[in-house]
């Protein structure tokens, strides 16, 4: 039997308006609307079972017909939910403003009830963790969570991977002794915040971060790629370039990317290859999952954008 990856965080709505014209501020824009399943954590969880990586997700779903509908479209893909949170009242809401390049102008969340995933509610789901291939956790759960997974990860040798999600989350972090953790990876705005150190040079940060005990850090800079540190060495690696439809969920397709990548036993190089392709599908569509994508298509496709993927495998 596989081990699963457990994915722990945010479940919403994503209810997204897409502006026909550059968004004037103070008035009325003409928009599109559409709405999908999204979450961090569940977008996470949603395009690995697609892309037949067996997954769990732990989260918080509201009493009402959109926590319904949140389930059943994960439960439709292949995500097993039976280790979340029901609660009365209403489920989170994304809603997000998209200019008419496609690229976010605001965004606001609304009752994402995360504060149940408590320290003693992870502590019942500890027969299951035990047996993940990889923990990953968004920063929408409470640091005193966080803490937790990061001690039962050090104690069981289970890589942990953070996603900061935003600045004002990844705040929440600064400071946190952070031995335990496998993999964090915010942007360039996460970065500093998560630091202590007031300096504005991103080597200082990163080596801050690895001083306080994560193995790796994957910094993304948007449309001019990423880079992943370690106290061995650095990959850098150029975004491709495409036409975007929704910016909506392409950080979580990268992530989801190198997570695949890396439970199919790739190096980082070749990883990161995986992650900037599955981002880049991600971008040509409406929403945070790219619906028709199975590990062969994906897999094929990593060459369209680098050529030298081939080359990088291990198998």
């Amino acid at each position: 039997m596989q081990k699963p990856v457990i994915c722990i965080g945010a479940s919403f709505v994503d209810e997204l308006f897409h502006a026909e014209a550059t968004v004037l501020k103070a008035t009325t824009n003409s928009a599109s609307v559409t709405k999908t399943a999204g979450g961090v954590s569940r977008n996470i969880a949603h395009q690995l079972a697609l892309l037949s990586v067996p997954v769990h997700l732990i989260s918080v779903f509201g009493s009402d017909s959109d926590g319904r509908w949140l389930k059943e479209q994960s439960m439709e893909a292949g995500v097993r939910v039976d280790a979340s949170v029901t609660r009365e009242g209403l489920s989170g809401k994304y809603t997000g403003i998209l200019d008419a390049d496609g690229s976010l102008f605001t965004a606001f969340l609304t009752n994402s009830a995360l504060e149940w995933i408590t320290p003693d509610y992870l502590q019942t789901q500890s027969e299951l963790l035990k047996q993940a291939a990889f923990i990953l956790a968004d920063a929408n759960i409470s640091v005193e969570a966080v803490q937790w997974l990061l001690d039962f990860c050090k104690a069981t040798a289970i890589p942990f991977v953070l996603e900061p999600v935003s600045v004002p989350p990844a705040k929440k972090f600064q400071g946190l002794d952070l031995h335990g953790m496998y993999l964090l990876t915010p942007n360039e705005d996460e970065l500093p915040v998560m630091c202590e150190e007031r300096s504005g040079l991103t080597q200082h940060q990163i080596e801050e971060l690895l001083n306080r005990g994560v193995e790796k850090i994957w910094l993304h800079n948007g449309k001019h790629g990423s880079a992943l540190y370690s106290r061995t060495q650095t990959i850098s690696l150029h975004a491709p370039e495409v036409e975007v439809v929704d910016c909506t969920g392409a950080g979580d397709g990268s992530l989801t990317g190198y997570l695949l990548g890396k439970y199919l036993g790739l190096p980082d190089a070749a990883c990161l290859r995986l992650a900037h392709t599955l981002s880049a599908e991600i971008l040509k569509v409406n929403g945070a999952i790219a619906p028709n994508l199975t590990q062969e298509t994906l897999l094929s496709r990593v060459a369209d954008y680098y050529p030298d993927f081939s080359s990088l495998l291990s198998f």
